[in-house]
């Protein structure tokens, strides 16, 4: 069982068929983990966009992990979102992305957000589990990739 699947719940899973901008994601995102975890939708995307000024977390091969630090927050928590049109992100390799992989951390939890980052640039760089990502439409088998994975 993967270190991601503690964080990232099955209602946290989402395809995304509307939105055209990274924005737009976060906001989808915002209210996603307001909804779920009661954290307040401005502060996910205050969080999320405050790091992606410090340089896009866009990875490449059409994934992107945005990541933040939440005030307040008592334990990591995690949503993916699979994109049905890929969006700019300024990978490193100029390409959209499809997968997002959205973390937000307790704010003193550097050796933890380390773990989970690392553990889910392992995933990404997988072929066959981006592949497996790309054929599955539906939450519940997104979810089940991620617990099942492992190193």
């Amino acid at each position: 069982m993967s270190l991601i699947s503690k964080y990232l719940t099955p209602d946290c899973v989402l395809l995304d068929r509307e939105s055209t901008s990274k924005k737009r994601v976060f906001e989808r995102v915002g209210i996603l983990f307001e909804n779920t975890h009661a954290i307040g939708r401005a502060q996910v995307f205050d969080s999320l966009f405050a790091r992606e000024k410090l340089g896009s977390t866009g990875l490449g091969q059409g994934v992107a992990i945005p990541h933040g630090r939440v005030k307040g927050l008592k334990e990591a928590a995690a949503a993916f979102v699979k994109m049905e049109h890929p969006i700019p992100f300024d990978a490193p390799d100029g390409l959209p992305v499809s997968f997002i992989f959205i973390l937000l951390v307790p704010e003193r939890a550097n050796d933890l957000h380390l773990q989970i980052l690392g553990e889910l640039a392992q995933m990404f760089s997988e072929p066959s589990f981006r592949e497996k990502l790309q054929a599955t439409d539906d939450p519940a088998g997104l979810h089940r990739l991620f617990t099942e994975w492992q190193v």
